[in-house]
């Protein structure tokens, strides 16, 4: 991202509260909270979108999965009555408005809590950044997001307004594994886009480097320590999915949290190779910067060096006396000039033979 302060939000405004507490924490991206309901079964699907909680609520009741995404999580009292009306958690509901937490799974035996960091290029090997939160029940999947605008569910969406692939014919498990996968495989996609700001990097460094370069390898390294602190956290989340230690996950769906696993392996892995390149990549930067500085007092010294008996020559033949000897030498003034340049001469030989030219 440009700004590296959009990574950071202030979560002492809570200092104080009691536990439960709801206060939105982070930035308020959209003006007003939209809700979008998909409820599906492998015969029937339908699509609504609604301004108000009660409207959604009334569309709640039906057969078949119910997959609820929420976009904009400032206005807390959507998020109370969402969480009145399925007995949510008060830590819950905190942690949905508190949008600086730690990747995690919580299993609250009716439903499962998980918090994740969605992650969406925005071109020029930038990316923007929110949490999700997901609440997993045996026939609904809540999902909640800041509010910035799109996400990378397009996919998902299609696939089940088309009825290709499993997810019809799946449960609300299916879904919050498809919902995973296509957020990790967004990582993908931010890696590839800031492996190419490595490579250009690179070449900058070999060719010449300046203090521009040196914020841009800063800026990426906070980047690169951003994502891992959203991937290692995840890799737990994940492995719990993976095991199905819950009753709400199927065993056929703890195959496919397994491929998610895997990527969230690969995920790290990358980003490991990225922070070691970084830290290579800076020490190479601080050493052509001393290499450059060694050249150019290299060049000076020598320079200052060839002067010296010059100099010393021009200081003898500068003094005004009256009875100082070879003054009365009708070639003189060429005799000395051609010591200087004889003497220059011979140093400029001998420093390119010593290769200090």
């Amino acid at each position: 991202m440009k700004n590296s302060r959009r990574f950071l939000k202030k979560r002492s405004v809570k200092a104080g509260m009691p536990p439960g507490s709801l206060v939105h924490i982070g930035e308020t991206h959209a003006e007003a909270v939209s809700i979008d309901l998909i409820g599906y079964d492998a015969d029937t699907f339908e699509e609504l979108r609604f301004q108000t909680v009660d409207d959604c609520l009334l569309h709640l009741e039906r057969p078949g999965i119910t997959w609820v995404d929420v976009e904009g999580v400032h206005d807390v009292e959507i998020i109370r009555h969402l969480g009145e009306r399925f007995s949510l958690h008060p830590l819950v509901l905190e942690d949905i408005v508190n949008t600086v937490q730690r990747p995690k799974i919580e299993d609250y035996g009716a439903y499962l809590f998980i918090v994740l960091r969605m992650l969406k290029p925005t071109g020029g090997g930038e990316f923007s950044s929110e949490q999700l939160s997901m609440i997993l029940g045996p026939s609904y999947l809540f999902t909640f997001q800041e509010g910035i605008q799109g996400d990378v569910f397009d996919t998902v969406r299609e696939r089940l307004r088309n009825g290709k692939g499993k997810a019809r014919g799946m449960g609300a498990d299916y879904l919050a594994y498809a919902l995973i996968d296509a957020v990790v495989d967004s990582y993908f996609s931010v890696l590839e886009d800031l492996g190419e700001r490595i490579v250009n990097l690179e070449e900058e460094l070999t060719l010449a480097p300046d203090p521009t370069t040196l914020h841009e390898i800063n800026n990426i390294k906070k980047e690169i320590i951003f994502l891992r602190k959203a991937v290692w956290p995840l890799r737990e989340a994940v492995s719990f999915l993976e095991r199905g230690d819950s009753d709400l996950l199927s065993s056929s769906t703890r195959l496919y949290f397994r491929d998610v696993y895997d990527h969230t392996v690969q995920v790290i892995d990358t980003v490991e190779t990225y922070r070691d390149l970084l830290s290579g990549m800076l020490d190479l930067y601080l050493s052509s910067i001393s290499n450059r500085i060694n050249e150019i007092m290299k060049f000076l010294t020598v320079i200052g060096t060839i002067f010296m008996p010059l100099t010393f020559l021009v200081g003898v033949y500068g003094m005004n006396f009256k009875h100082m000897p070879e003054l009365e030498w009708h070639n003189g003034y060429f005799l000395l000039w051609g010591l200087m340049i004889g003497i220059s001469i011979l140093m400029i030989i001998y420093f390119r033979r010593k290769r200090w030219l």
